[in-house]
């Protein structure tokens, strides 16, 4: 009769109990199960101290890096400013002496005049200089400068200086009896008073 080859023995496994519908089925031995955390894991996350700088500095030292720069462009620019403010004034200065000695130049122009005629006609030399006078006067005036040789006014501390005082019935008490060095300008642009005499008070 023919033979039918038997199949080998299967393992004899543990009973398999019914497990009942939405229940969670109990882990089996074969499986791995979950253990404590091994100690090389806590190494595996870097510390706090391994990210670096928090963000927050990092804000702080651009913050800090920009006010400097600002700083340094801020004086740069007013020294760049200062210099260019002394060079325009130095400028003006130089202008307005130009302009001065010009104003000048025909007061000397008529003095050589004068000193070449005197040899000629002597006496006309004082009305050459009275009249080179006048014009340098007129120079001084037009510059803002005008000259104060004024008698019988009354004596005035922010344009006259008294050198003397004198006695003279006829003047007023006070007023200017002579001018001996005039004045010129007035106010904040006066380059000196009037040296005078002044009347006694009674």
């Amino acid at each position: 009769m023919p033979s039918h080859p038997q199949e080998p023995d299967r393992p004899a496994s543990d009973p398999v109990e019914p497990v009942p519908e939405g229940a969670l089925r109990p882990p089996r031995g074969d499986l791995p199960q979950p253990g404590p955390p091994r100690p090389e894991a806590a190494h595996d996350e870097p510390g706090p101290d391994a990210a670096g700088p928090a963000p927050a500095e990092d804000e702080y030292t651009t913050a800090i890096q920009e006010l400097e720069d600002r700083w340094r462009r801020a004086l740069a620019d007013l020294d760049n400013l200062r210099k260019r403010h002394a060079r325009e004034l130095e400028r003006e200065r130089a202008v307005e002496r130009s302009r001065t000695a010009a104003a000048f130049l025909p007061v000397l122009d008529n003095l050589e005049l004068a000193l070449t005629h005197a040899g000629a006609d002597p006496g006309a030399i004082v009305e050459g200089i009275r009249a080179v006078r006048d014009q340098a006067v007129n120079v001084l005036e037009l510059l803002g400068y005008p000259r104060h040789a004024e008698t019988g006014v009354a004596f005035d501390p922010a344009r006259h200086e008294v050198v003397g005082v004198v006695q003279d019935p006829d003047a007023a008490p006070g007023t200017v009896v002579e001018v001996l060095r005039p004045g010129y300008g007035d106010g904040e642009r006066q380059l000196r008073p009037a040296a005078v005499t002044v009347a006694k008070r009674e």
